[in-house]
């Protein structure tokens, strides 16, 4: 599992989906995101702009983050 160091108190989900290269932009991200394919924290989740933060772990098409 990779990590990511984000620099405020949280980032944006749809927003880190793009940090991280695994969407090409955010309609992308949105899209992902409605479509119910992303997991965070092992649950499914539906909110694009909800708010991660460190020791969450975010996973989607086989790739999974821990955010420090």
């Amino acid at each position: 599992m990779e990590t990511f160091k984000i620099k405020d108190d949280h980032i944006q989900l749809n927003q880190l989906l793009k940090a991280l290269g695994w969407v090409e932009n955010g309609a992308d991200a949105n899209n992902v995101i409605d479509q119910g394919l992303v997991k965070v924290n092992d649950e499914t989740e539906l909110r694009k702009r909800n708010k991660i933060r460190i020791g969450f772990k975010v996973e989607f098409n086989g790739n999974a983050v821990s955010i420090e």
